[in-house]
């Protein structure tokens, strides 16, 4: 099951006993860093959680699973996520 922003901040409030406006605002600010820093390129790291990184994608041929027609894919950015060692350890327990 995915956790909601919403759930997020209910489960941070309950946590740290903070009014939810403020909660609110916190959480907002973190992700908005994130966002900010990944949009010019560098990499996010949160020690013991894990690590976000651009990559560009190359221009490459597809096809349309539907049609069969042949088509080319543009080139992108894409985010990936991977996870810290005793994120994994944790989870792998």
């Amino acid at each position: 099951m995915a956790i909601t922003k919403k759930e997020l901040l209910d489960m941070a409030c309950d946590n740290i006993g903070i009014p939810k406006k403020d909660c609110a605002k916190l959480i907002e600010s973190a992700f908005e860093i994130i966002k900010a820093e990944l949009e010019k390129g560098n990499d996010v790291k949160i020690s013991g959680f894990g690590k976000w990184t651009v990559k560009s994608k190359k221009q490459r041929r597809g096809r349309n699973p539907r049609t069969g027609e042949d088509l080319t894919i543009c080139a992108r950015s894409v985010v990936t996520f991977k996870p810290s060692v005793s994120l994994k350890n944790q989870l792998n327990k």
